[in-house]
Formats: C-alpha cells, structure tokens, sequence
C-alpha cells in the first residue's frame, strides 16, 4: 500500500507557504491603497488684492535700496535706547513666553499625528498563579487539581494602514497648525514690539510736554514778579497780580498732572519687558525722533509679510485637512495584528521552542448604519472650512484697511503739523505785541493771558501731534507686518526634526 503524503503542518517547524501566500495576497492590496487620500485638495483661497495703495499721495517714498521693512524695524528711529528695549521684550515679555509655548505644543501634535503611520508594539509579561476549578474538567467525578503558575512573555504587534489617507490629513491638519501657531508667535511679538514702540514714544512725548509746561511756569513766574514789581510801583493793579497768580497755579497744575500719565507709561514698558513696575525707571528725556520713511512696498506683498494673515491661511489649510480626515470614516478600516511569545508553566521550559506561541492575521471593520453621523460630521467640517476662508479674507480686508489708515493719518498729520508750526509762531508773535502794549500802558494784562494760554494751546497741540506721528508711523510698519516674512514660516521637516526648531528660523543672508 503506498503511504500518503504529508501534508503541512502549521504547527511544526515548517513554514505554512499556503497560509504565507494567502496573507500575502491579503497585504498587496493594502499596500496598493495606502496611496488614496480622501476629501478636497487643498488650494488657498483666492483674495483680491489692489494695484496700489490710495492713500499714498503726494507720499515721500524711500530710497529703492530700503524697498522693504527689515526685521528688527526699530532700529529705523535710530535710538539706542528704543533698541536695548525691543532686545529685552524679544527675551522677557511673558506673553511671547507664552506664545512659544503654544508653538511647541502644537508642534508635539505633528509627532502625535505621525506616530499614527507606525505599528504599536507592546510587551506585557505576566506571572500568573491560579487554580481552576475541578468541574470545568470533562470528568464524572472531582479530582485533585493543584494550583500551578503560569509565566508568559509575549510581544504584540498593531498597525492600521492609512488606506484612505486619515492619517496623512491629520498630520497635513496638525502642521499647518503648527505653522499657524508660529504665525501667532511672530504676530504676538510684533503686537509686543510695537506696544513697546508706542509706549516710549508716548513716554517721551510726556517728557515733552512737561518741558514744555515747566517752561511756561517759569514764563508765568516771570510775569507774576513783574505784576508784583508794577503794583509795588503804584502802576499796576492788585487785580493784575491776581490774574497772574491763577494763571500761574492752574498750569502749575496742569504741569503736576503730566506726572500721571507719564508714570503710567513707564509702568506699562516694564511689563512689556518683563521687569517689575517697582524696580524699573526711564529718565526724563523730550521727543526728539523725527519719524521715518517707512517702504510700502506693494500691496500683494503684504499677504506674505503680514504674520496673522499667514496664521489665517493655514487656519484655512487645516480645516481643510479636516475634511479629509472626516471623509475617510466613509471606508472600511483594516488593522493587522501579530503577537508572538513565549508561555509555560515551568520556569525551566519557559525559553525552550516548544513554548513559543505566536498569532498573525488581518481584521475588517465597515460602519453599515449610523443614523447620518458621518454625513453631518462631514458638513459639520465644510462648514468650519467655509468659516475659516471668510476669515481669512476679512483679516486681508483689515489688513489692507489698517494699511490705508495708517498712511492717510501720516499723509494728513504731516500737512497739519507744517500748518501747527505756522500757528505756534503766529500765537509767539501775538504774545511779544500783547506784552510790549501792556507794559507801555496801551492794553490790560488780560490780553497778555489771553496770549499767552492761546500760545500755550497751540504748543501743545503741535508736541501730541509729533506723539501722533510718532505712534502711527510704529502703527503702519505693525499693519506691514514688520520686517516678517511667511517664507521664514517652518517647514513640515522642521516641525518633526529632533532639533527644537525656531517659530521663526533666520533667513538666509539676512541682514538686520
């Protein structure tokens, strides 16, 4: 009688090449669909954009080499001072702390999101003593049935190909996140920045006014002694002197009252630079900056200068990524497990071959009923994509707007500021002639005070107009976006690099 063939043993040591082939032929086809991705292709959003800025008549424009803002911008107002300041809220100001800290959050949910492309290995040894109970035998009558331990080491294997792309779209999702939070960074320390710049502008515009006004004190106790001098002399009035002593006493404290606001600026610059209000004091020292050319450049650039329009665009992208990621749950999920190990109940058997124990195979899930779940999820997305494209072009509308005010007010003001001057020297001259009558007795002293509070009133409009000027020349290099740039935004392979990258890494060949 001819013996039979053996037939594989998938117990044995010999390989199953039936069971190896159908897994195999189980797995191409996985591989094959791991290159779908689900949803929108991403496009950024379209926005118009005007030819020229309509605000920039009769505009000094800057030299062509100085074409655009560059990144540490204060340094165009020349003043040491401002410099060592911008330097410190660069390092200290705990909002920017904060904001860094929120890149790098977001920069671990790019990680997060990859790890998802990786199978999950575990390893989870037990050492279990147990005793079963004698009935659970296939027996007619109890036996004895001592208690034995049970050492296991198995390792287990899990991994969901990404068929339909929902891992490549969180991860698409979470880096555009990130690069929108590196936006943020740079836009809070452009918002810090320039707050800076406008509190030592205003600072110093209050040091200016209290020159100013210590020095018409002393004009007026000038005027007073003379009045006193006449009275004595049997020519002038008590009334004079009275007149001269109000007029002297209100803007004494007038002159006190600048204190205020002054000393509440120089609490609001040690914030800023992170130092205590207590500890920290700027010494007295008048405006003196004249503003400077700022380069415009033209207006498409400033979708690539402003940081919180660039945050808004990958706000845009990463909704977008959230479509996707929604839409893949429309398809059927694939998980390969594998768990391999040793088992026994002898220690001394536990590393011998024949204790190894060891599992492989593929699973299948498809949602079949969800009562419309998936769907509304999907258009809960497109909605919040839909929300995210308006406000990225309202911020470009706003953008362009803040632009626009900021050139007319400079355009305005500096007109205005030439018109001031004149007036400043109309209300001197006005003052000389009302005092020159007075004393040769042709006048009362009382249009010498009119004079003189209508001199005053102009010298002081024209000081808040150079502050104005001041301010708004650092309000449109902040609406520029400063001297950022979205190419300086970190890439995807810096977000997952090992090294901590910069929300803002240095371009190359930069010069400051």
């Amino acid at each position: 009688m001819k013996p039979k063939t053996a037939q594989p043993d998938c117990t044995s040591t010999k390989p199953c090449y039936r069971k190896v082939f159908a897994f195999s032929a189980f797995l191409v086809p996985l591989i094959l669909l791991a290159g779908c991705t689900v949803g929108p292709k991403y496009q950024t959003p379209t926005v118009q954009t005007p030819e020229a800025y309509k605000e920039n008549k009769d505009w000094k424009v800057a030299t062509p080499q100085d074409a655009a803002v560059r990144e540490k911008w204060w340094e165009v107002y020349s003043d040491a001072k401002l410099n060592s300041l911008e330097e410190q809220v660069n390092v200290s100001n705990q909002t920017i702390v904060a904001a860094v800290a929120n890149f790098l959050e977001a920069r671990t949910l790019v990680k997060q999101a990859r790890s998802q492309y990786f199978p999950t290995v575990a390893f989870a040894p037990s050492i279990v003593n147990q005793r079963q109970n004698v009935f659970r035998q296939n027996t007619t009558t109890s036996t004895s049935n001592p208690p034995f331990t049970q050492y296991t080491l198995p390792f287990d294997a899990t991994w969901e190909p990404d068929l339909w792309g929902r891992v490549r779209n969180t991860v698409r999702g979470n880096v555009a996140g990130a690069q929108a939070s590196a936006a943020d960074l740079q836009n809070t320390k452009l918002s810090m920045q320039a707050e800076l710049a406008v509190d030592y502008f205003q600072l110093q515009g209050q040091d200016s006014l209290i020159k100013l006004l210590d020095e018409t004190v002393a004009a007026y106790q000038e005027s007073l002694r003379l009045n006193r001098v006449l009275l004595a002399t049997g020519i002038g009035s008590d009334e004079n002197v009275a007149q001269a002593e109000t007029q002297l006493e209100s803007t004494q404290a007038l002159d006190t009252n600048l204190g205020i606001l002054r000393a509440q600026y120089e609490h609001a610059i040690a914030l800023l630079i992170g130092q205590p209000a207590s500890s920290f004091s700027m010494a007295q020292e008048p405006l003196k900056t004249p503003p400077p050319d700022v380069p415009l450049g033209v207006p498409s650039q400033l979708l690539e200068r402003r940081p919180d329009i660039a945050a808004a665009e990958r706000s845009v992208a990463q909704a977008n990524a959230q479509i996707g990621v929604a839409t893949a749950a429309f398809y059927p999920n694939v998980t390969l497990s594998a768990s391999a190990g040793i088992e026994s109940t002898a220690v001394s058997n536990l590393f011998s071959w024949p204790s190894r124990i060891w599992s492989v195979g593929p699973s299948l899930s498809q949602i079949i009923y969800d009562a419309g779940l998936r769907r509304a999820t999907v258009q809960q997305f497109q909605a919040a994509y839909d929300a995210t494209v308006a406000n990225y072009r309202n911020t470009v509308l706003t953008a362009f707007q803040q632009v626009e005010d900021n050139i007319s007010e400079l355009r305005i003001l500096s007109v205005e500021l030439g018109q001031q001057d004149t007036a400043v020297k109309s209300a001197d001259r006005n003052l000389q002639l009302a005092t020159d009558r007075y004393r040769l007795g042709i006048d009362p002293y009382l249009n010498v005070i009119t004079a003189q509070t209508t001199l005053l009133s102009n010298q002081q409009t024209a000081v808040n107009l150079r502050i104005l000027q001041m301010t708004t020349s650092v309000q449109l290099i902040k609406a520029l976006g400063g001297g950022w740039d979205a190419k300086q935004m970190p890439e995807g392979a810096q977000l997952i690099s090992k090294t901590q990258p910069s929300a803002q890494p240095a371009p190359p060949n930069a010069k400051n």
